[in-house]
């Protein structure tokens, strides 16, 4: 186990990119702190092809700065097959915590490389709304290039703040984007990653409805041909919720 320190986690990402497991290092991790009450953002992406890795959050329990047994009694974990993204964003207090990145197989032969992105934004409830969304972008769920409506359900709460989808639109395509289902309070906003860093910069947040209570979210005529994604985010506890993604040709077809 190789164990890096990254200080204090704040809003600004920390980035660590081209790491590398292999049989003799099967697991490296990250340790940080949060001095107040914050949205953990975890974001695994760029597993190499073939290969699978999977992310861990681990809080210090006991205060001896070291990934021990005691600390592995609870956590979050997040385990997609493959090489998809892995992600975990998660509410939660001050305190030292430990990101682990461990091989699926690890007694296998080769090396698994991968990227790590980690952020700390303000917790779900804060105003301004936009200050809950995470700005990392893992692909979660991948619906490709939309040729037809696509609906989809999930939870968001203070174990899983956040879920991100991930779809393209052609040349004269477009689509109408709605929340509901709701039981308390969620948010929708939409991204396009133009640097293609996987990381919500300034000026890429294309449009978002944070409506209170649970009334529908609502994103109307996006009609621009390229990639995007959908961040669904908790603003007040756990909800089950509906999204519809509503497909449609523009007249210049």
């Amino acid at each position: 186990m190789t164990l890096y320190n990254l200080g204090t986690l704040g809003s600004t990402p920390i980035v660590q990119n081209n790491f590398n497991l292999n049989a003799s290092e099967p697991t490296d991790v990250f340790q940080f702190k949060i001095t107040s009450g914050k949205n953990i953002n975890l974001s695994l992406t760029d597993i190499s092809a073939g290969d699978d890795a999977d992310i861990r959050l681990f809080r210090d329990a006991n205060n001896n700065g070291v990934l021990d047994n005691f600390d592995r009694i609870s956590g979050l974990v997040s385990n997609r097959g493959s090489n998809q993204d892995d992600a975990i964003n998660f509410k939660t207090s001050s305190g030292t915590y430990f990101a682990e990145v461990s091989r699926f197989a690890p007694g296998s032969s080769g090396s698994v490389s991968y990227d790590l992105a980690l952020s700390a934004t303000a917790p779900s409830g804060t105003f301004p709304l936009s200050a809950s969304f995470s700005n990392l972008l893992p692909k979660e769920f991948v619906l490709g290039n939309l040729s037809g409506d696509v609906t989809r359900t999930g939870t968001v709460s203070n174990t899983n703040t956040t879920d991100v989808y991930n779809f393209s639109l052609g040349t004269f395509e477009g689509v109408n984007i709605k929340l509901d289902g709701l039981s308390t309070d969620a948010d929708i906003r939409l991204i396009r990653d133009f640097n293609n860093n996987r990381i919500v910069d300034a000026g890429e947040e294309i449009a978002s409805s944070t409506k209170s209570g649970i009334t529908s979210e609502l994103i109307s005529n996006i009609n621009l041909s390229g990639d995007y994604f959908l961040q669904v985010t908790e603003f007040s506890g756990n909800t089950n919720y509906k999204v519809t993604f509503d497909h449609f040709t523009t007249p210049f077809a």
